[in-house]
C-alpha cells in the first residue's frame, strides 16, 4: 500500500510538472527590423560600414543588414557577438574582459558561436533578455557597441 501511494504521488507530481506551460517573451520581426535600421543608421552617420545582426531569445537570426561597402567577414562577426550578448545575457565586450581578466573565463572563446569582441549587447523587455544585437565592422568593438545602444535607445522593447 506503501509502494502505491509513492507511486501515485510521484505520477501526480510529473503529470503537474508536465501540464506547466512557459509564457515567454520574444522579440518580434518588426522589432529585429527597426533595431537593425536604427542600428545601420547610427553607424552610417559616423561613416561606419556595418553589419548588424539581430537574434531572438532562442538565438535565431531575425534580421540581419549589411552597408554596401562593409566587409563579408563582418556579417559573421556581428552574429557571433548577437550569440555571445544572448548567451551570456552579457554584453559581448565584458564576456571579452571577463574571459581575459579570469583563468577560469579564458576558455569561453572556445565555445563553439562565441566571438570574444564588443558589439554585441543583449536586449531587454523589463529585466528578461528577449534577443540580442551584433554589429561588426566599425574601427573598434566600443564603436560598434555604441551604435548598437543607440539603436537600442531608439527603439521601443
Amino acid at each position: 500500500m506503501k509502494k502505491l501511494l509513492v507511486l501515485t504521488a510521484l505520477l501526480a507530481a510529473t503529470g503537474m510538472a508536465q501540464a506547466a506551460t512557459l509564457t515567454q517573451k520574444n522579440l518580434s520581426l518588426a522589432q529585429a527590423n527597426q533595431l537593425a535600421s536604427a542600428a545601420v543608421q547610427a553607424c552610417v552617420a559616423k561613416n561606419y560600414q556595418v553589419s548588424v545582426t539581430v537574434v531572438d531569445r532562442g538565438g535565431v537570426i531575425k534580421a540581419v543588414q549589411r552597408t554596401d561597402n562593409a566587409g563579408p567577414h563582418t556579417v559573421k562577426a556581428s552574429e557571433m557577438k548577437a550569440f555571445t550578448a544572448l548567451s551570456t545575457k552579457n554584453a559581448s565586450g565584458k564576456v571579452m574582459e571577463a574571459a581575459q581578466n579570469n583563468a577560469g573565463a579564458q576558455n569561453m572563446r572556445d565555445v563553439p558561436g562565441f566571438l570574444l569582441l564588443a558589439g554585441g549587447l543583449p536586449l531587454k523587455s523589463g529585466d528578461e533578455v528577449i534577443g540580442a544585437i551584433g554589429i561588426g565592422g566599425a574601427p573598434g568593438g566600443n564603436l560598434d557597441e555604441a551604435c548598437a545602444q543607440q539603436a537600442i535607445d531608439n527603439v521601443k522593447l
